[in-house]
């Protein structure tokens, strides 16, 4: 039972995560863009960030229990030995690339973003945007042994 409620508050997080990012990429990076106006993005983002960080935050630390749950702790991440294994060890991945987008972004993009010099700010959303459902991907494979 513990197993399963886990489960339903990854797949909640999830669901703020993923579909954050997907009503930035098709809502309000396409106004940005077309109404030459960053305070579009801007203001998403601040919004976001308060309950897309924090359901972050909760899908690492439930992504961690669960891994356990499937009898892959840390010491074994990375060793691409299993099904379940690949599955976690490539969701950890895309994590990690997508915590350094994230970082790159807060650093290097979005402090010097103007409507004329857009163009990284679109890649960087957009790729985020894919990285987030790959990793909702993967895990669906989970209940069929991994990958």
């Amino acid at each position: 039972m513990k197993h399963h409620i886990v489960l339903i508050i990854h797949l909640l997080a999830a669901t703020i995560w993923v579909g954050g990012h997907l009503l930035l990429a098709f809502r309000y990076l396409p106004a940005t863009i077309k109404h030459k106006d960053i305070s579009i993005l801007n203001d998403f983002r601040s919004k976001f960030g308060k309950i897309g960080m924090p359901a972050l935050f909760i899908l690492v630390l439930t992504g961690i229990l669960l891994a356990y749950d499937y009898n892959v702790p840390v010491s074994k991440w990375f060793s691409f030995s299993s099904p379940i294994e690949r599955t976690i060890s490539t969701k950890l991945l895309l994590l990690f690339a997508s915590l350094a987008l994230a970082i790159h972004s807060q650093k290097f993009v979005f402090p010097k973003l103007t409507a004329e010099k857009m163009t990284l700010a679109i890649i960087e959303i957009i790729t985020v945007t894919l990285i987030g459902i790959t990793m909702l991907i993967l895990g669906s494979f989970i209940r069929l042994g991994g990958i």
